[in-house]
């Protein structure tokens, strides 16, 4: 069972890959992006101006980092490594912001240098699954700054509380994907909404035709009036397997760090030898995503996935006898955990 990757189901719904097949007639024609722009643009009650797709949003970090000269981008980290990444790829100064455990991984935008040019966050964050406050992130926003926030798990928070998409969003661009909640991550679609001269500057970046066809209905479909019904329910079933799935985890002594809000959660496990630990998870039908990756973490720091709480039960089962298993080999005299009898 694989918990180290956060896309929600092994397929996409059949309703999706229905209508995606019903496009091949179009297939034979170079792609129009203008319907999946404007279905999108609605989506959020902007204007299509506001909106760029994107094949994904690994392109969009490659956008905006080739589309802007930042003389100091500042990364806010535990976060998805991929916007650092290609920021330094387009040869930007790229500096650091490391927020802590001790702190539940909570942002305050007075730590931030006042000489970043650019900042870029994640909202809800992955790994931590910490949901920021829109009124923290927007007092990031001034005159000769841009704000780049990840929203790519934001659909899977019931009502999208903390989203910075809006009609007013000078100086912010909001990066966003269809990956995860809608199980696509072989079609590269994505998008960005923000400020209409910052996309302007994104779309002067863009090669001609990026995104296929069966990109572009896809981000037609997922962007209906029912897509998003179906999306919020998703997040709210969600929301209860994650508090399922924390209960359990607490049950055996583990605490859950930060309040997660994204469909995963970030544990501590630096006391138990890591590899030893994923190991030992492996052997008995489970994978996870090690923090070795994330700035600010490690490789004793785990996310897991949510799933159904049948799943999540059996995860914590098999969590609870590695555990014993490495306690059992670094100290043998002691007892096992559980009932002792």
């Amino acid at each position: 069972v694989d918990l180290a990757v956060n896309v929600r189901d092994v397929r996409p719904p059949a309703w999706l890959v229905e209508r995606i097949v019903a496009s091949s007639d179009q297939w034979a024609h170079y792609p129009d992006q203008r319907e999946a722009t404007r279905a999108v643009a609605l989506r959020h009650g902007v204007n299509p101006d506001q909106v760029l797709l994107t094949a994904g949003s690994s392109e969009a970090f490659s956008l905006i980092a080739h589309g802007f000269s930042p003389r100091w981008a500042v990364v806010v980290h535990p976060q998805f490594t991929e916007p650092e990444v290609a920021l330094r790829n387009a040869g930007r100064p790229v500096g650091r912001l490391v927020l802590h455990a001790s702190d539940g991984f909570q942002f305050d935008h007075e730590l931030l240098d006042p000489r970043a040019d650019m900042v870029v966050i994640g909202n809800p964050t992955n790994p931590t699954g910490v949901l920021h406050s829109a009124a923290s992130l927007r007092a990031l926003c001034r005159p000769g700054r841009v704000v780049v926030v990840d929203e790519a798990f934001m659909d899977a928070v019931p009502g999208e509380p903390e989203s910075l998409i809006g009609a007013r969003m000078d100086g912010l661009l909001v990066t966003r994907s269809f990956t995860k909640t809608w199980s696509v991550p072989g079609l590269r679609i994505g998008y960005v909404v923000g400020d209409p001269a910052l996309i302007r500057v994104l779309a002067h970046e863009q090669p001609c035709w990026p995104i296929s066809t069966p990109a572009l209905v896809t981000a037609r479909e997922c962007s209906t009036p029912r897509a998003v019904e179906q999306a919020t329910s998703d997040a709210r079933q969600a929301a209860q397997d994650r508090r399922h799935l924390v209960a359990r985890l607490a049950g055996i002594g583990i605490q859950t760090v930060g309040e997660a809000r994204a469909p995963f959660v970030l544990v501590d496990l630096r006391a138990h030898p890591p590899g030893g630990l994923r190991a030992g998870l492996r052997t008995l039908g489970f994978t996870v995503r090690s923090g070795e990756s994330f700035p600010g973490l490690g490789a004793g720091w785990l996310r897991l996935a949510v799933r159904h709480p049948d799943i999540s039960d059996a995860f914590v089962a098999a969590l609870a006898r590695t555990i014993d298993a490495l306690d059992t080999a670094q100290h043998p005299m002691r007892p096992p955990q559980g009932d002792i009898r």
